[in-house]
């Protein structure tokens, strides 16, 4: 089981840090994936930090101004969020499964889901 929280209403150009804890055993041997779903539009992919390689992956929108990391001993990962944009806005999920590497990025790929973090970035 997966709980998300951290997010909130912000303005341009402000910083959250959003989490997600997980319940069970065995967290360090899943890949944890982030995605952003905008009102009206489909779940999409934000970053993700492998299992074991300690890979980290962004997407393009993502690159500089986000950062994943996890503490393996406190079964959580983050996802750092700074210089925000109103196009940051949507609710955040976190996943955990054990992906191959060409559906890292793809939700298909993750079997278990946290409930979802909202983030409002306006003006």
């Amino acid at each position: 089981q997966l709980q998300a929280s951290g997010g909130g209403y912000v303005h341009p150009g402000d910083s959250l840090r959003l989490s997600c804890v997980a319940s069970g055993g065995a967290f360090n041997t899943y890949t944890i994936g982030w995605f952003r779903q905008a009102p009206g539009k489909e779940r999409e992919f934000v970053s993700a930090f492998r299992a074991y390689s300690s890979t980290k992956y962004y997407a393009d929108s993502a690159k500089g101004r986000l950062t994943v990391s996890r503490d393996n001993a406190k079964n959580t990962a983050y996802l750092q969020m700074n210089s925000l944009k109103p196009e940051d806005t949507g609710a955040y999920y976190c996943a955990a499964d054990k992906p191959i590497l060409s559906s890292l990025r793809d939700p298909e790929g993750y079997r278990h889901w946290g409930q979802g973090t909202l983030v409002t970035v306006s003006s």
